[in-house]
């Protein structure tokens, strides 16, 4: 069985209303990761990602780039507890 970890991203730059979490969302959903991604009142974007390792680092990867309307400057990333989730929230 593949390694289970949990990571925790702050997404930095212009994230919010330019579809960053549904994009998110569905690079989770199309590697199998579980989470969700939250707009916070600073204007950043909370991901929790949990699943194989391998699909973790692909789905962080992808949220360096975001959406095709969103500017990332700055990702903070740290190893997180896995809470057992399935499925991924975008709210």
């Amino acid at each position: 069985m593949a390694e289970r970890i949990a990571r925790d991203l702050i997404v930095h730059g212009r994230v919010q209303g330019v579809f960053y979490r549904a994009f998110v969302g569905a690079e989770a959903e199309r590697h199998g990761v579980a989470g969700r991604a939250v707009n916070r009142d600073d204007g950043t974007v909370a991901v929790h990602l949990e699943g194989d390792a391998d699909a973790v680092t692909a789905v962080a990867a992808a949220c360096r780039t975001g959406s095709e309307r969103a500017r990332v400057e700055r990702v903070d990333e740290h190893d997180s507890e896995d809470e057992g989730l399935s499925g991924f929230a975008t709210g």
